[in-house]
């Protein structure tokens, strides 16, 4: 079993407390057909291996485009540190990946780094200096990627924490790519060089069950009639 997935059984609905199963025979009736199997396909592509960290981003649109990158490859969790308390993902660029995506958001880089670490994962920071090239890292291993903001990159006490400092290749005169530009390149890198979708067919039936109840405006109201009415 996958032990980066990030979420159990029961589901927490309002004052419920339900198995994934019980969620999808709820729901189910009132998604179409074609959404359901819509549905299916994605979680059967979906990879909780891989995720990419946002270490304080200064524009908003490069959270949100990386976010719409993330979702669009296929893996399932993104982190934001620092700049989250008024942060809303711009739906024009996102095209609603946020609403698919478990994104966690952190107010100080250490207590990211911890879970992630306790989680299994190891930490690989992009940088300039002192950094070997993404081709050397071993992205069939839990991998948190951590992108820096514009201006001065990934923070002292996230590189201090990395478990390797990795460089995008560079043939032209400029030192680095736009960070959703970066994010892109290296997701992509992933995807093709990773273990692939990671979900045994458990964890896919609760994120099933997740997106059932992301699928369906007022869900808690139809779920508390639904169960009262049984």
């Amino acid at each position: 079993m996958n032990s980066t997935f990030p979420h159990d059984e029961p589901l927490h609905v309002d004052l419920f407390e339900l198995t994934s199963a019980e969620v999808i025979e709820l729901l189910g009736p009132n998604i179409s057909e074609r959404r359901r199997a819509r549905i299916d396909d994605v979680i059967a592509a979906r990879i909780y291996s891989v995720i990419p960290v946002l270490d304080g981003l200064y524009d908003r649109g490069n959270v949100s485009a990386v976010m719409r990158t993330a979702e669009g490859l296929g893996f399932g969790e993104l982190h934001v540190i620092e700049s989250l308390d008024d942060f809303k993902a711009a739906n024009r660029v996102t095209q609603g990946a946020e609403k698919w995506l478990d994104v966690r958001k952190w107010r100080e880089p250490a207590p990211c780094i911890t879970s992630l670490k306790s989680r299994g994962f190891q930490i690989v920071a992009t940088s300039l200096e002192a950094a070997t090239p993404l081709g050397e890292v071993d992205f069939t291993r839990p991998t948190a990627v951590v992108f820096g903001n514009e201006r001065d990159g990934v923070c002292d006490q996230v590189l201090e924490a990395s478990d390797a400092r990795v460089i995008l290749p560079m043939g032209g005169f400029a030192q680095s790519f736009n960070i959703s530009v970066a994010a892109a390149l290296t997701l992509y890198h992933a995807l093709l060089h990773g273990s692939g979708p990671d979900l045994d067919a458990d964890q896919q039936e609760v994120l099933r069950a997740v997106y059932y109840l992301r699928s369906v405006e007022h869900h808690v109201p139809l779920i508390t009639r639904l169960r009262s009415s049984s």
